[in-house]
């Protein structure tokens, strides 16, 4: 075993001393075999060869040891092919880690939320006005953004957009309308009551103009004619009358309106959210008061409408009036108190006990 390993590390010493004495003629001739083989094996192979990235990296590193004009002879790939392959090693070395997108940023999703936003709630307003509005607001941007941004969420980029949405024209308008509407409601006899109501959109008050079970177009405008002695003065802030398709408005009903300088509009047929404030109250009655109580006359209920509409308008707080009642005007205002001693606050049952307020104890 010993004499077997050592003649092995003796044939590989004298192989080693060959290959170093050995011309450079007889290298050459091993060269050009190794080259005609890989030039036989290339001819068996089906397709082009793929180099990999490290084989790619070994050829491009050898062909500084290897003179320009042998690199056709030496190399199973044309020369322009090494050079694009020490190019793109080049070109990795000096590439950094943070790859960022050429040209400019890209627009922060808040910028382009409050675009959107600026070109909804202001349909008269173009591209070019919302980037000086942002201007202003310290945040510059080009026109060209934002129209971008604009087309990108389909709205029309140019200041001539479609006209303002019913929603739009109510809020805009809102303490010049006053809406009108029926209610109705079944006794415990089943006879049935007719409630017309009246609610204006800036302050939400309210009002009942009468209980009848027989309503007829000579009734609604005798009603009309009381609303406007009640309104007095205010009425010449009004400007609008949003009413629904029923035939108890008639001409007569409008021309009453008409007079005190008020225009009638008509809402479409089964469109309630053309009226949607008037039902929102007619619900808020049936929620809070009519389902929960029994009528027993035209008289019970017009004394139960009467005293809920006192809570309602001096009382009830409104969401669209940050949480004032509509009289909030005429109400003392009161600083802000601790309420974590109870016994300063006292309940008040009023609409025979249904309803529940909350007074200060005095």
């Amino acid at each position: 075993m010993l004499l077997s390993l050592v003649y092995r590390l003796v044939r590989c010493l004298f192989g080693l001393v060959a290959v170093l004495i050995r011309s450079d003629l007889s290298k050459d001739a091993e060269l050009l075999v190794l080259r005609h083989e890989n030039q036989v094996l290339r001819r068996q192979l089906d397709g082009r060869p793929r180099w990999g990235r490290a084989d790619r990296l070994w050829l491009a590193a050898l062909s500084r040891l290897v003179q320009r004009r042998r690199w056709a002879e030496v190399f199973p790939v044309t020369p322009a092919t090494i050079l694009r392959w020490h190019r793109n090693l080049v070109a990795h070395k000096w590439t950094f880690t943070d790859r960022r997108r050429p040209g400019r940023p890209c627009t922060r999703r808040p910028v382009k939320a409050l675009i959107v936003r600026m070109a909804r709630e202001n349909p008269t307003w173009g591209h070019r006005r919302i980037q000086g509005e942002l201007a202003r607001l310290g945040h510059p941007i080009a026109a060209s953004t934002v129209w971008e941004i604009l087309h990108a969420a389909g709205i029309n980029p140019a200041p001539r957009r479609a006209g303002p949405s019913w929603r739009q024209f109510l809020s805009a308008q809102a303490h010049a309308i006053i809406a009108c509407d029926f209610l109705v409601i079944e006794t415990i006899l089943l006879k049935r009551l007719y409630v017309l109501v009246f609610i204006e959109h800036g302050t939400r008050r309210l009002h009942l103009a009468g209980v009848t079970a027989h309503p007829t177009g000579a009734w609604a405008v005798q009603q009309a004619r009381n609303l406007t002695l009640d309104l007095g003065e205010r009425i010449a802030e009004l400007r609008f009358l949003i009413h629904d398709r029923d035939p108890l408005f008639t001409s007569a009903f409008r021309e009453v309106f008409k007079t005190e300088g008020l225009r009638a509009i008509t809402t479409l047929p089964r469109t309630p959210r053309m009226n949607a404030i008037c039902e929102r109250v007619i619900g808020t009655l049936r929620r809070e008061l009519l389902d929960r109580i029994l009528i027993l006359s035209e008289r019970h209920l017009a004394l139960v409408l009467h005293e809920y509409l006192i809570h309602y308008n001096r009382h009830r707080p409104h969401q669209s009036r940050q949480q004032r009642p509509p009289d909030a005007a005429t109400q003392p205002a009161r600083d802000v108190t601790d309420l974590n001693d109870m016994r300063s606050i006292r309940r008040k049952p009023v609409v025979t006990g249904m309803i529940s307020e909350y007074h200060h104890a005095a």
